[in-house]
């Protein structure tokens, strides 16, 4: 017998398209919502997941359209929201980032609470947790952005201001809902379709040498499979509440070239080796990053020299998911690479 419906937002994209997958393997029937026509190529991977053709169905609508939103959350259990804007650089952060996630966050949630929906999962970030590093810190779900504006980190400020909207919703709804936020660090591992991840081109851009130094920068990193294991965990479980931070470890990007190195991942492919470190390093590169596009220069004035770390273990006490090892998600995320063409074949 089918399970309960439940509602993906933004199904095509990277963590979605994972939860998706994993929904329809235990039954569940899901109603994937996404911008363009359902029956374009693009979605073809969607339709193609095993138990797509009886209980996936795809809905057209725009995070902006209010009303549209209403009629695709009819007849649903859950709502699980991942879609959101994801880029560093964009025209107009207000217009492009900030808007749409608050927006979209209050159009999901406002027809969740219309059809009766009472269990809702939102994919926020860590950057919902954390402008920038603080030397020493552990971040937890107890810690709030603070500083992230249109002007800095513009992409950490939708994300802020998205949780924020929903947890206000939750608290509006008096009991009607119950809200359960995943915040993940930088996602890495496979992708269901072809479509090239701004998280895991970071990957790409390291064995290609788009920079021909390793730049004193680290990430919370953790796997997309996992990632998708959280949204439906905290879904599932009636116990579930608040906030998750989903990050397995934290990793340099020396460590990260590293990794690839000893893995045989990186024979082949311009990965470099010369580090640009220290207060010195540091300030030469602030120096170069006045030179580039507004989002990327704020990324990296805020967390270059600095070791991002935040505890993610909350999540495995209470959801049970068990982080991968980033050295298999490092391998899968370049196998991904090259089996979609985004990488050149070692030489």
């Amino acid at each position: 017998m089918t399970k309960r419906t439940v509602c993906v937002t933004g199904a095509s994209g990277f963590i979605a398209a994972h939860v998706v997958r994993e929904l329809l393997e235990r039954g569940y029937a899901v109603r994937g919502t996404v911008r363009g026509n359902p029956s374009e190529r693009r979605y073809a991977v969607l339709r193609a997941l095993p138990g797509a053709a009886e209980r996936l169905s795809l809905r057209t609508v725009e995070l902006l359209d209010e009303a549209g939103w209403r009629p695709v959350m009819r007849g649903c259990d859950a709502v699980i929201h991942t879609a959101s804007p994801f880029r560093l650089d964009v025209q107009d952060p207000k217009r492009d980032l900030i808007d749409p996630a608050v927006a979209g966050t209050r159009h999901v949630l406002g027809a969740a609470l219309e059809a009766g929906i009472a269990r809702a999962v939102t994919t926020s970030s860590l950057a919902a947790i954390s402008d920038e590093p603080v030397t020493g810190k552990v971040f937890t779900e107890a810690d709030w952005n603070v500083r992230s504006s249109a002007e800095r980190n513009p992409y950490y400020a939708a994300k802020t201001a998205a949780e924020r909207l929903a947890w206000a919703l939750e608290a509006q709804a008096d009991g009607a809902l119950c809200l359960v936020s995943i915040n993940p660090g930088l996602v890495l591992g496979p992708s269901i379709g072809p479509a090239l991840n701004p998280s895991v081109a970071v990957v790409r851009d390291l064995l290609l040498g788009v920079s021909p130094v390793l730049l004193d920068l680290s990430w919370m990193v953790v796997d997309v499979r996992d990632v998708a294991l959280a949204h439906v965990a905290a879904m599932e479980l009636p116990e579930a509440r608040g906030r998750f931070i989903c990050a397995a470890e934290s990793v340099s990007m020396a460590r990260m070239a590293q990794l690839l190195r000893q893995a045989g991942l990186a024979e082949g492919y311009a990965l470099p080796r010369l580090h640009l470190r220290g207060r010195l390093g540091t300030a030469l590169v602030k120096l170069i990053a006045q030179r580039q596009s507004a989002g990327t220069r704020s990324y990296l004035l805020t967390h270059l020299g600095k070791v991002l770390r935040a505890d993610g273990s909350r999540l495995t006490r209470e959801l049970g998911v068990a982080y991968r090892d980033v050295r298999t998600t490092l391998r899968d995320t370049v196998g991904d690479l090259e089996r979609w063409g985004h990488l050149a074949r070692p030489r």
